[in-house]
């Protein structure tokens, strides 16, 4: 969705901006929001030693860490309240291997409890994506009240 036509986007964007570089697991990995809309997130991680399993692949908890938070940003940004994960279900499709693993998150249902969000994972090798990774997640759906409780002092 452009900008222009949703213009209170811009400040749920903003917030959500802040939160992510609060994240010291998403500095941790290196992973970065590369796009964000109204009920899509992009994150992607380039290929570093630290994140690879024994064979050379991208761990499988990297692409679990970026379905969990891609789809929760996602459906953040559907109504511009904080969210947690519930759950989801990750099917790995193929071994991870590339330069960059990149999750796509789109919400599937927006709600004011829960939402459902589903999320690819693709591996790029050479400028070529291959799909590594599908997920169906459900997101809880947080009140301001409920997530400024849950702030540490530091936050």
């Amino acid at each position: 969705m452009r900008a222009e036509a949703d213009p209170e986007f811009a400040a749920v964007a903003e917030r959500i901006h802040a939160n992510v570089g609060r994240q010291g697991f998403m500095n941790l990995v290196g992973a970065e929001l590369s796009e964000l809309s109204r009920g899509t997130c992009t994150i992607a991680v380039d290929r570093r030693p630290e994140l690879l399993q024994q064979h050379g692949f991208f761990h499988g908890g990297v692409t679990a860490f970026l379905v969990d938070n891609a789809t929760t940003i996602a459906a953040a940004t559907s109504r511009g309240q904080p969210a947690l994960t519930a759950e989801y279900k990750l099917n790995l499709l193929s071994p991870a291997v590339g330069e960059k693993l990149i999750c796509r998150a789109r919400v599937i249902k927006p709600g004011r409890q829960v939402s459902v969000v589903a999320a690819d994972v693709f591996c790029v090798s050479d400028g070529v994506e291959k799909h590594t990774g599908t997920a169906l997640a459900s997101i809880a759906m947080l009140s301001e009240d409920v997530a400024a409780k849950t702030k540490s002092p530091a936050a």
